[in-house]
């Protein structure tokens, strides 16, 4: 009799790559995909309100701030390819947090820099994408010199399944494997983490 096996697909090998004007071309791609990712967001929405409307549509307004340098993410690359990201920068640059009001009353300080989402290619998805993102983010901070990073995970409740899109800030358990400690909740379902990352 013929024993089968059960064959294991390779893991994709990722390398993670900063987005800027040399990196637009697969950020768009990938952001075009899937439509402008939530209906055109073009992963603006915790970006600065004012000058929005300067631009036809989402996509214009991400690539001026790209080439402005107003724009920080953790591309995950399989090749040339982008499948999935992290968006980081600091308050001024990411200001539109979740419960904003919330968390202005409750801290005194914000840190210098900030996790705000996560996208994952929908053919990626399952693959540790995420987690790559968001080590490429750290280790990008890192090479700026590190500091204090924040992250609003979700917390998941046992028993109770969440849709991968509400899971864009990343979740609680994965910021945790990353070494971030809790400072607070946030809201009914987000939690308020933070991680001192040394300079590289």
């Amino acid at each position: 009799m013929s024993r089968s096996h059960e064959v294991t697909a390779p893991q994709p090998e990722y390398r993670i790559a900063p987005l800027d004007m040399t990196t637009w071309d697969a950020f768009a791609a990938l952001t075009a995909k899937h439509n402008g990712i939530f209906g055109g967001c073009w992963c603006t929405a915790f970006h600065p309100r004012e000058g929005r409307n300067d631009f036809p549509d989402g996509q214009s307004g991400k690539r001026d701030l790209v080439e402005r340098g107003n724009a920080h993410a953790a591309l995950v690359m399989d090749g040339d390819v982008a499948v999935g990201w992290c968006q980081f920068g600091g308050p001024d640059e990411l200001p539109e947090i979740y419960h904003r009001k919330e968390y202005a009353a409750a801290f005194d300080d914000a840190p210098p820099y900030r996790l705000t989402c996560f996208f994952v290619d929908r053919d990626h998805r399952r693959d540790g994408v995420a987690k790559h993102a968001l080590q490429g983010a750290l280790d990008l901070i890192a090479a700026e010199g590190g500091g204090v990073v924040g992250g609003y995970p979700v917390t998941r409740v046992l028993g109770k399944k969440i849709s991968s899109s509400f899971l864009f800030s990343g979740t609680r358990e994965m910021f945790e494997a990353a070494g971030f400690g809790e400072v607070r909740s946030l809201g009914t379902k987000r939690t308020v983490m933070r991680k001192t990352v040394e300079p590289a």
